[in-house]
């Protein structure tokens, strides 16, 4: 999930507690050329405010209208779809074919975005399903592989850091790398069996598997979205590691080297 996107639920839910009707407006489909893909997002309150996007041009104009006039206060989701000619993909500054669906929702408590806001800030990647019928949103554990799905009954999408580095080895350099891959959304994951590296780490926002990282490594099954660095310089740590990363599908894979 986009910063961007987490920081619309966080100034939604903000917008929630401080006594406003809000409405979230989740991309679900599209077709053709649109201007923000599928999974983007857009809050607006009652009174008109408004952040996030979900096209850069007039769709939002009208939202905040449908917003003022019924979204914010309707009692369940409902499906909205802009530009089905081209007459109106003109209308709404879509590009030449442009067409998008989606899932405009009022929040409440039984919205759950203040458990999942809770879920995220934790490293967690969490799908969220809301059911149309109802409005009612359940959590459950997500998979890097999960994508937003939606079925005209049930919107399931995946939030929490879309990105993962894993590190091998708890020293100085690695507490580094990892604090600055959680500035950037990265979900990191720390490896280290040695005791003496593995007691003394103390960032609690990153927790440290004690395992051997070539299992370790393994068993994450890195994808496109993964990146490994080993920085123990032990190489019955580092190079297994490095051995099953280059088997798989991470985006990048490094050792670091002497001077």
């Amino acid at each position: 999930m986009d910063s961007v996107d987490i920081e619309v639920l966080r100034t939604a839910e903000a917008w929630r507690k401080q006594g406003h009707a809000v409405a979230l407006g989740t991309i679900v489909k599209t077709w053709g050329s649109a201007p923000r893909p599928v999974g983007a997002m857009v809050a607006i309150r009652d009174d008109g405010q408004i952040t996030g996007s979900v096209s850069g041009g007039c769709v939002e104009d009208d939202l905040v209208e449908k917003v003022k006039e019924k979204f914010a206060r309707a009692a369940k989701p409902e499906l909205v779809t802009y530009g089905v000619t081209n007459e109106e993909a003109t209308r709404w500054g879509l590009p030449c074919g442009g067409t998008l669906q989606l899932v405009v929702e009022p929040l409440s408590e039984k919205s759950g975005i203040a458990e999942l806001l809770g879920k995220i800030g934790e490293q967690q990647l969490v799908r969220r399903k809301l059911e149309m019928d109802s409005g009612r949103a359940t959590l459950e554990p997500g998979r890097w592989q999960d994508v937003l799905e939606f079925d005209g009954r049930v919107l399931s999408a995946v939030h929490g850091p879309r990105w993962r580095l894993v590190l091998i080895g708890a020293g100085q350099l690695t507490r580094y790398l990892a604090e600055m891959a959680r500035m950037l959304d990265y979900h990191v994951v720390v490896i280290d069996p040695r005791e003496e590296y593995a007691s003394s780490w103390d960032l609690p926002s990153v927790p440290i598997d004690r395992g051997m990282p070539d299992d370790i490594v393994r068993e994450l099954q890195l994808d496109g979205h993964s990146a490994l660095v080993a920085l123990t310089h032990d190489p019955k740590l580092d190079d297994l590691a490095l051995m099953e990363a280059l088997k798989s599908a991470a985006f990048y894979v490094g050792a670091i080297g002497s001077k």
